[in-house]
């Protein structure tokens, strides 16, 4: 397939009438993972219909706490504290992003800091709908030994000279991604696209528990965490794929998730599942959007040889969740 796809992009073509009309290829460094975490700096690279740069902007961010891992991205303390606010660049990232497909790497990361920002600002980012190229890369059957962005970048010969910089980050996945358009295009491959919903709610409230840190600051929350009910099935045992999920699963969620994580988590237990908050060799299913992280949960998960669904293959399950067996 590949090499259809590559012979079928270096020759003319017509250009599908359902793809975008322009791009905005992204990249933030942040101080770390969790929901609570900043944008330190921001990167916009606009590209046209067929991933021709128009234009890119780049800027650093005061995130008003701790900068997390300088080792990974280099921006200390003293770098960032006269640097401007989100609320201040909010605008101008806006007028980057409108009107445009927003592309990342593991684009729901990126759309999930950028989204938190904004509603933090009061106010939405113009962006409808997202492209991950880890999710291209897959379509378009790319040998790559794994989902790294230099795994990329080297695949298509684009050579990285400051790696977690956010302005050179950004510059490559726009190099990479303009031969995979023009080949997505050539063999008549549907692009991945994902909605992007904005966050309308937002509270600065310290969840129960939380210490205020960062220098006095309290990092911001989703909402204060309250107890779960306890699920009153058992545990009929793991998913098996192709078949219904049954109340009682235990079901454990890792990464982020595009729907926010709290009302995910809901909707498994409306449903009438257990939601877990560690993976052990009893839970049913792990969700989660990235299969390949090394974190604890995917870890354990192929190491027990749990089950693992994407965030989309469980919003499905979900709408169809076998009742308990009656006692």
């Amino acid at each position: 397939m590949l090499e259809d796809l590559t012979a079928a992009a270096a020759s003319p073509t017509a250009w599908p009438a359902a793809y975008p009309q322009g791009y905005a290829v992204v990249d933030v460094e942040t101080t770390g993972l969790a929901r609570d975490d900043r944008i330190i700096s921001a990167a916009v690279y606009r590209l046209d219909a067929r991933g021709e740069v128009e234009d890119h902007w780049y800027t650093v961010v005061n995130p008003e706490r701790d900068p997390g891992p300088v080792w990974i991205h280099g921006l200390t303390s003293e770098m960032l504290e006269g640097a401007p606010l989100f609320a201040d660049v909010a605008a101008e990232f806006a007028a980057r992003l409108e009107g445009r497909v927003l592309v990342a790497h593991n684009a729901v990361f990126d759309w999930q800091m950028i989204a938190r920002e904004y509603a933090r600002a009061r106010s939405e980012a113009p962006v409808r709908q997202r492209l991950c190229t880890i999710a291209l890369s897959k379509e378009l059957g790319l040998p790559l030994p794994n989902h790294k962005l230099e795994s990329l970048a080297a695949h298509f010969g684009v050579v990285q000279r400051r790696a977690h910089h956010a302005l050179d980050d950004a510059r490559v996945l726009a190099e990479a991604f303009r031969p995979s358009l023009r080949a997505a295009a050539a063999g008549g491959v549907r692009l991945p696209l994902h909605e992007c919903r904005p966050l309308t709610e937002w509270s600065d409230r310290p969840r129960i528990g939380q210490q205020a840190s960062y220098g006095g600051r309290t990092p911001s929350s989703w909402r204060p965490s309250r107890k779960r009910p306890a699920c009153p099935y058992p545990n009929p045992g793991r998913y098996e794929p192709g078949k219904r999920l049954k109340q009682g699963m235990r079901v454990a969620f890792s990464g982020d998730t595009s729907t926010e994580r709290d009302l995910l988590e809901d909707r498994a237990t409306e449903a009438g599942l257990h939601v877990a908050t560690s993976l052990s060799r009893l839970t049913s299913l792990l969700v989660t959007n990235d299969p390949d992280s090394g974190t604890s949960k995917t870890v354990k998960a192929r190491q027990y040889g749990t089950p693992v669904v994407d965030e989309a293959a469980f919003g499905q399950l979900l709408a169809d969740v076998e009742p308990a067996s009656e006692a």
